[in-house]
C-alpha cells in the first residue's frame, strides 16, 4: 500500500532519501555533481513529500517557489527496490496538486541529460521542454521542463 505523506525538509526519511540521491547523481553527474549539487540544498524546503510503500520510505520529492506564479520541483527520487510500481507518478501527481493549492499556476523543472527515466516520466505527465532557466541557462548537460498547473 502507497501512501504520500506532506512534510518538511528535516524529515528523517526525506533526508536519508537524499542521500541515496546524491550517491545516484554523483555517479550519473560525473565531473559535474559539484556544480549541481549547490543548487540542491534541502535545509529550507517547507514542502516535502515522503512515499511510504507499506511503511518503508520508498521515495521523495519537494517543491519550492521559483516565482509567484511558479514553482520549481526538485529533489525527486524513487529508491530502486521500489521503481516501476508507480511511486514516482504518484508523488508527481500529488505534488502538482499541493503546488496548485498554494496558489501556483506552473511547475518547472530541471534534470540532467542522463535522466532518461526521469525525462520519460515527466514527458508522459504533459511536460514540455523549455529554454534552460537560471543557473542552469546555457548547460548542454541540463533539460529544464514546464507544465501549467491545473
Amino acid at each position: 500500500m502507497l501512501t504520500l505523506e506532506r512534510t518538511h525538509s528535516d524529515n528523517e526519511d526525506f533526508i536519508d532519501l537524499i542521500k541515496h540521491l546524491d550517491a545516484y547523481l554523483k555517479v550519473q553527474d560525473g565531473e559535474d555533481h559539484d556544480f549541481y549539487a549547490q543548487y540542491n540544498k534541502v535545509d529550507a524546503i517547507r514542502w516535502v513529500l515522503v512515499a511510504y510503500s507499506n511503511g518503508v520510505a520508498a521515495g521523495c520529492g519537494a517543491i519550492k517557489p521559483y516565482n509567484e506564479q511558479t514553482i520549481e520541483l526538485k529533489r525527486m527520487f524513487v529508491h530502486p527496490d521500489h521503481r516501476s510500481k508507480g511511486v514516482a507518478q504518484a508523488m508527481l501527481q500529488h505534488l502538482e496538486q499541493w503546488a496548485a493549492e498554494e496558489g501556483f499556476t506552473t511547475c518547472v523543472l530541471e534534470t540532467g541529460v542522463k535522466q532518461v527515466e526521469a525525462i520519460r516520466l515527466y514527458t508522459k505527465a504533459g511536460y514540455e521542454l523549455m529554454d534552460n532557466y537560471g543557473q542552469y541557462a546555457g548547460l548542454a548537460t541540463s533539460v529544464c521542463m514546464k507544465k501549467a498547473l491545473k
